[in-house]
């Protein structure tokens, strides 16, 4: 029992320090104010209470169960054993929480699962091996600064018999009490509930709560009331999330009789708006998508789904709202998805998906390949293309430059096609050719960023001298901004994206103020081709939105926003419903009295969204 009693001091000693240099951070690196995060500090510290004991109860069960031999002879090297990996994780966290400004959630337990991607990013931008072995050389200062308390603990009276049902129960009433412990939210404040939280509980909880069934956590209404509101919000006679190969409306070609356009869609990783000039940026990171904002159709008030790539393909591929949980593009055996490439590829257009890193990773591979796409990633570019690459993917450069290919090879054949492509470059560890930019490799955000953008303007150099180009559209749009930090639980800001429509011989410049989605994108692509009867998006049309009707949906792994003006609802886990009042930049929230109207728009969206799943996978065609 002292052993026990040591460990959980010791866990929770380890929780604290992690804390304040979270703490720290927030407040040094994230502007957050220090009052407001001190609430977060002290409650943090009660609640670290039964997650240490839990962190420590095999120590319990190894006093209890095990041989006294077997106990001698193991306690010293597990001890430390224990140490390292409560360092260890204590260092993970805090290089989590430079990234996502969160603790542990379900982004981390995904990354278990992809290991390849994941760890060799951690090699490339972090050094790992001084990083470990600090924390191997301070586990061992601990360990010998513990020598005495440990063998204290260690010779204190052997357990007996009558020791074991009292000590199994004390064990497993404080894991009962773990298991229950929901997140905080005692603040307005996102960071101060962030560090109110601790790390090993809010891993647990993510592994129990990374499928979410929106009936059973959220704010619901009578199904038929949710799908006859959901079409009228769409604006359309039906939706569905099932492709219904035998939709057919009369095409409309976009300038007389023109052949089908081809569509190119680049979706670029982590391309906030703030990093453009055209939204106010004065460091000159995207000439190139400056000068294709001033030349093209630019949407000035579009926002990202969500935080991950996932969300941003789920969000412009099938044109779903956000549900809880998993992204559909990690849903297994899906297929028959309504998609843009798939109601292209009923039309003739032969549908591409190209990735310049590895498509196994989040099943980007297994999603548009079963959607009918022709799915290229690093693993099968052609031959001696790619000249640099890390972890994360091929340089950009040479993603572009596949991408022609296969566009020579589908115009050659006569086709029509339709690609949509995913970069990689702007994600750390920031690393790309050398002599490309001012900014040396490896870079930060900004040479990302920076680079990212030189390569849009090399591939679209290339791609004007190609036959094709006349006839192409091209839309380049974020998957989502490169932080998803701040104080609200929604912090709006954190999701403005460029989403740019560039096709000189077919769509004038102009710029689009209404309040807009992702999930409107496709929409809008078909209606720019001229097949709207065949849109059964939930989204809808940018261009014939009044700009007084607009809204956008957003998302975090459990809350689910409705924004409309500087409103926004939020729909939560136990069926709770918030709304907020939006700063004009973005940053902060008001909470205010909630408006039954927007509330049940918000819940027809997600509801309906789920319906529509539900029904898809009654067809035997998805999970």
């Amino acid at each position: 029992m002292r052993l026990w009693g040591l460990t959980a001091l010791l866990a929770m000693a380890v929780f604290f320090v992690t804390r304040c240099v979270l703490f720290a951070q927030s407040v040094l690196v994230s502007d957050q104010s220090f009052s407001v995060l001190l609430g977060g500090l002290a409650l943090g510290s009660w609640r670290d209470i039964p997650a240490a004991a839990v962190v420590a109860s095999p120590w319990l069960l190894f006093e209890l169960l095990l041989k006294p031999s077997w106990r001698d002879r193991l306690r010293r090297p597990l001890f430390g054993l224990y140490i390292f990996t409560l360092l260890f994780v204590g260092v993970s966290e805090g290089i989590f929480w430079d990234e996502f400004s969160v603790r542990f959630n379900f982004i981390a337990l995904d990354y278990l699962v992809f290991t390849t991607e994941v760890i060799g990013n951690i090699r490339e931008s972090y050094p790992v091996g001084k990083i470990v072995a600090a924390l191997l050389a301070l586990s061992a200062l601990i360990f010998w600064a513990l020598r005495r308390p440990f063998k204290s603990a260690v010779t204190a009276e052997a357990p007996r018999r009558s020791q074991f049902a009292w000590g199994l129960s004390l064990l497993v009433l404080v894991w009962v009490v773990a298991y229950k412990m929901a997140p905080p939210e005692f603040s307005p404040n996102n960071f101060a509930n962030e560090l109110a939280d601790n790390g090993w509980r809010s891993f647990l909880w993510a592994a129990r709560q990374n499928k979410l069934d929106y009936r059973q956590f959220y704010a619901t209404r009578p199904d038929a009331e949710v799908m006859a509101d959901l079409q009228r919000l769409s604006g359309h006679s039906q939706v569905s999330a099932t492709l219904d190969a035998g939709q057919k409306a009369a095409y409309k070609p976009v300038k007389a009789g023109g052949k089908q356009p081809n569509v190119v869609v680049v979706m670029m990783e982590s391309m906030s708006a703030e990093y453009m000039a055209t939204f106010g940026n004065t460091e000159n990171l995207t000439p190139n998508l400056d000068r294709l904002a001033g030349e093209g159709l630019l949407f000035t008030h579009l926002y990202a789904a969500g935080t991950r790539t996932v969300r941003g393909l789920e969000a412009l591929s099938a044109a779903l709202p956000p549900l809880p949980g998993k992204s559909v593009v990690r849903w297994p055996d899906i297929t028959r998805l309504n998609t843009l490439g798939s109601v292209l590829a009923a039309r003739g257009w032969a549908p591409h998906f190209l990735y310049g890193g590895y498509g196994m990773f989040d099943n980007m591979n297994g999603f548009f390949g079963a959607q009918g796409y022709k799915v290229t990633d690093r693993t099968n570019f052609q031959d001696g293309l790619v000249q640099f690459e890390n972890i994360w993917g091929v340089a950009d450069e040479h993603l572009f430059d596949q991408v022609l290919i296969d566009m020579d090879k589908d115009a050659a054949a006569g086709k029509p096609f339709y690609a949509h492509i995913m970069t990689a470059s702007n994600h750390i560890p920031f690393t790309y050719p050398d002599g490309r930019i001012d900014i040396p490799s490896p870079g930060k955000r900004n040479g990302g960023v920076k680079y990212a953008d030189f390569a849009v303007g090399r591939f679209m150099e290339m791609a004007r001298k190609k036959d094709w180009f006349d006839n192409t559209i091209f839309l380049f749009v974020a998957d989502h901004c490169a932080s998803s930090a701040g104080k609200s639980k929604i912090p709006v800001h954190r999701y403005h994206i460029p989403a740019i429509v560039y096709a000189p011989k077919l769509v004038a410049p102009k710029k689009v103020d209404t309040l807009a989605s992702q999930i409107d994108l496709a929409p809008t692509l078909l209606a720019m081709l001229g097949l709207q009867g065949d849109d059964r998006f939930i989204g809808r049309d940018i261009l014939s939105t009044p700009p007084a009707e607009g809204r956008a949906l957003l998302s975090t792994y459990q809350n689910l926003g409705y924004l409309k003006g500087d409103t926004m609802t939020v729909l939560q886990p136990k069926r709770k419903i918030e709304t907020f009042r939006i700063s004009a930049d973005g940053k902060d929230a008001q909470l205010i009295p909630t408006d039954a109207q927007q509330a049940s728009e918000a819940v027809a969206y997600f509801q309906g969204a789920a319906l529509l799943m539900e029904k898809h996978g009654t067809n035997g065609s998805a999970r």
